[in-house]
């Protein structure tokens, strides 16, 4: 395999300008294009979400209290078991040359004929990118690849409802977005159209077809794009098109958020974030998800959960640690949703917790890590079957990027009816 070459370390960036570092980055996309990629298990499916059949519901409300941590060091509800999959600077399989990748940050599940694919980014400087296991339908792991190399701090992204992910950068003011196949066939493509800033995640609506972007700074930009045109199969083609930042001007009403267009999203002259005056700043943007007409996502710098309604253009909070009843969550970071629009946010520190946060704004505690006070957790990701969800330390026991866990946790999060 020829690995891709799209990084860059951080002591050979800090001597350029921004101009300078946009354009030599654009070069490395061709050596992408041209690079093949490791031949891994089959195609894809076009879906990387949980689609329940009618008869079953989401049972995440009603798991009961946590038990005592297990080998793993993790606590669970009755019914529930953890393995640990993969860990970082170690084979994911026996005698297999491939490694998994140092600090494991954002995932997603994606279907795969019998079985699936969990991709998995690495937040590392110049030795970043994104990995991917392959399950077969009993949850063997049948095979492990790199799907993109050589980039920068790769935290959190988004999954394409075609079947792509979108891994971020969240690198200073020079983060890029690259287009990824779960699969390793096709090469990841830069996809500078989405902006160049301090990427954190990314969400797809498919009512509108347009993405929204979350900023990892304390003065941090909401973000959509509008793609210019769409793909053959009806969904955006992210090549082209208009990205605009956000202004609340009035919370929890009707149009209270006005969107404007960025003249120059690769902040070649000035940082893409401050191209707009009148621009809302968010407190360290984190992860991102989209249920209906909901595009909810975290600040982590006032431990915040926000949710932005593309119907009528409002925006509320759903969770503020500093005035909630129950205030449990904190560090809050990725954020998934079940089909019911039941979220589930990760912890950055704070208790090492997955947090189960309904619409309502009840929370109840769906897993702890114990021994890892000096990690994250990372990465949360169904399985499409919605019988295992994934999940990473992304530092592990010793605090280290080179000893980051990636798991797997079984059990009834769902059930069916009669």
């Amino acid at each position: 395999m020829t690995a891709s070459r799209a990084g860059r370390s951080l002591e050979n960036v800090e001597g350029l300008n921004r101009r300078e570092f946009v354009a030599r980055n654009m070069r490395y996309l061709s050596a992408i294009l041209a690079s093949p990629l490791l031949t891994a298990c089959s195609d894809s499916g076009h879906s990387s979400k949980y689609e329940p059949e009618t008869s079953r519901v989401s049972n995440l409300t009603n798991l009961g209290p946590l038990g005592d941590a297990d080998a793993n060091g993790c606590r669970l509800p009755s019914g529930f078991t953890c393995r640990a999959v993969a860990r970082s600077s170690q084979p994911v399989l026996a005698g297999s040359d491939f490694k998994w990748h140092g600090a494991p940050d954002g995932g997603a599940c994606f279907e795969n004929g019998d079985g699936w694919i969990y991709v998995s980014n690495s937040e590392q400087i110049g030795d970043g990118g994104v990995s991917a296991i392959c399950f077969n339908r009993a949850g063997e792991i049948i095979d492990a690849y790199p799907i993109l190399e050589n980039t920068n701090q790769n935290c959190a992204g988004g999954a394409m409802p075609y079947g792509t992910w979108l891994s971020c950068e969240e690198f200073y003011d020079f983060g890029r977005v690259f287009e990824c196949d779960p699969t390793g066939r096709k090469p990841a493509i830069e996809r500078p159209a989405l902006g160049i800033f301090n990427h954190e995640a990314t969400a797809y609506h498919e009512g509108s077809h347009t993405l929204y972007l979350t900023e990892d700074m304390s003065d941090g930009g909401f973000y959509r794009f509008t793609p210019s045109q769409m793909r053959a199969d009806g969904y955006a083609d992210l090549s082209a098109g208009t990205l605009e930042i956000a202004q609340v001007s009035n919370e929890n009403a009707p149009g209270g958020v006005t969107w404007h267009p960025i003249d120059d999203p690769a902040g070649t002259s000035v940082r893409t974030r401050f191209q707009v005056a009148d621009r809302t700043a968010f407190n360290g943007g984190e992860g991102i998800v989209c249920v209906g007409d909901l595009v909810s996502f975290t600040t982590k710098g006032d431990n915040r959960v926000w949710s932005y309604n593309v119907a009528d253009q409002s925006i509320r909070i759903i969770y503020d640690r500093d005035s909630s009843a129950n205030p449990i969550l904190g560090g809050v970071d990725n954020i998934i949703a079940d089909f019911a629009g039941t979220y589930l946010v990760a912890e950055d520190g704070d208790d090492m917790q997955i947090v189960i946060l309904t619409a309502g704004g009840e929370l109840f505690p769906l897993l702890q890590l114990l021994g890892q006070d000096a990690s994250e957790i990372t990465g949360p990701a169904f399985s499409p079957d919605g019988a295992r969800l994934y999940f990473s330390s992304q530092l592990g026991v010793t605090g280290h990027a080179a000893d980051g866990i990636t798991y797997e946790v079984t059990g009834p999060f769902f059930t069916t009816t009669s």
